[in-house]
């Protein structure tokens, strides 16, 4: 089980537009045995999902450790993993729900372990939201030194031409 994954694929969640099953069925690419499964219902509880776990990444970038615990311990009480240990694929490895979990069980089961994992292992303040405006979009910092402010390249050096154009603009005689 990679949890590094798990948590990457829950700002991947968090930052999908879930309209339909057909959105869904694209952000689960190469995951063609969920893909099949997908269903509106899906669509709607992950889209609550989405709601209700951004304020643990809004908790999180801004340093507020209690807040990121109590939102996930919350999460998990709601969504309670129920792991279990499979053999498919020629070796054992865990997964965090059974075999009749909905696709937005798993998701969201894989979401919280990832996040509680990478909480514990990491730090509580290792998830964010892209300081380039406009942008929303959350993000996993695991950076070496805790760097990560935006959520992609693109967001990035658009927020340092746009400072870096500011500057010139300061020091520009009139």
């Amino acid at each position: 089980m990679d949890f590094l994954r798990y948590a990457e694929q829950s700002a991947a969640l968090l930052n999908a537009d879930l309209p339909d099953v057909d959105a869904l069925r694209a952000h689960l690419a190469g995951r063609a045995w969920l893909q099949e499964q997908a269903t509106d219902r899906d669509c709607m509880l992950l889209r609550k999902h989405q709601r209700e776990l951004r304020p643990v990444f809004e908790a999180s970038a801004a340093g507020d450790v209690a807040g990121v615990v109590e939102g996930l311990n919350e999460l998990m009480a709601r969504h309670p993993v129920s792991p279990r240990i499979t053999d498919h694929d020629g070796h054992l490895h865990v997964h965090v729900a059974s075999r009749s979990a909905s696709v937005a069980e798993l998701l969201v089961g894989e979401s919280l372990l990832g996040l509680m994992t990478l909480v514990c292992d990491l730090g509580p303040t290792r998830l964010g939201v892209c300081a380039a405006a406009p942008c929303t979009q959350v993000y996993v910092d695991t950076s070496p030194n805790q760097s990560r402010r935006y959520c992609s390249d693109r967001c990035s050096s658009r927020a340092n031409v746009a400072a870096y154009r500011a500057r010139q603009k300061a020091v520009a005689p009139l």
